[in-house]
C-alpha cells in the first residue's frame, strides 16, 4: 500500500457519507466492525478526496444511526464546515483501537498474509475478506490471480502468524 497514513500505523474505520441535520454533525459509513471506535475524546484524521489535506479533530460525540454512525467533531459546528468534508476518509492510529481476545484478529492483519496448506504448500496471499451470517471467508488469490475461498473457521485455518504474515490451513475436499 502506497498511502502514508496506512505506512505510519493508521487504519482506515470510515468515509464521511454526508451531514446530519445543521450543528455540523457528520454521518459516516463505518467500516469498523463495532461502533466503539469511534468513542468520544478519540482523534480521528479526516483526510479529505478534494485537497488531499489531512487534518486531526477530537470527536466530541458520538451515535449509531442506522446503518451509519452520527459524529459531531471538535472545531465542525455548522452544516456547511460539515459539508466541506462530505467524501473524506477517517483513520485513528492502529494502536487506539481496542485490544482483541486471543486469536481474534483485525481484518487489516489478515489482509496481505501468505497462506499455506498443511503440507506448506503455498496457495496465495490474503486479499480481502467477506463477511458473512455464520463467518468470514477469506479470498485468497495465487500467482496466476487465481480465487481460492477458505472459510475462517477453526477447522480450517490450523495456524495464524502475524508476525511472519503467514497463515496455515486445512483445506476442504474441493477446495
Amino acid at each position: 500500500m502506497n498511502n502514508p497514513l496506512i505506512n505510519n500505523g493508521f487504519i482506515s474505520i470510515g468515509k464521511i457519507a454526508g451531514t446530519h441535520g445543521i450543528k455540523g454533525t457528520v454521518k459516516v459509513y463505518s467500516y469498523a466492525e463495532s461502533f466503539s471506535v469511534f468513542k468520544t475524546g478519540i482523534t480521528i484524521l479526516v483526510k479529505n478526496p478534494n485537497d488531499e489535506t489531512v487534518k486531526d479533530y477530537s470527536v466530541k460525540w458520538s451515535a449509531p444511526h442506522s446503518r451509519f454512525v452520527l459524529l459531531l467533531l471538535e472545531g465542525i459546528d455548522s452544516r456547511v464546515l460539515a459539508d466541506n468534508l462530505k467524501g473524506s476518509e477517517l483513520f485513528i492510529k492502529k494502536a487506539d483501537l481496542p485490544q482483541l481476545d486471543d486469536d481474534t484478529y483485525y481484518w487489516i492483519d489478515i489482509i496481505g498474509l501468505s497462506v499455506y496448506a498443511s503440507d506448506d504448500k503455498y496457495i496465495g496471499r490474503v486479499e480481502s475478506i467477506i463477511q458473512t451470517g455464520a463467518n468470514d471467508i477469506y479470498v485468497v488469490k495465487d500467482k496466476e490471480n487465481k480465487e481460492v475461498l477458505i472459510p475462517a473457521i477453526e477447522s480450517v485455518v490450523l495456524n495464524i502468524d502475524i508476525v511472519e504474515k503467514k497463515m496455515k490451513v486445512n483445506l476442504p475436499e474441493g477446495l
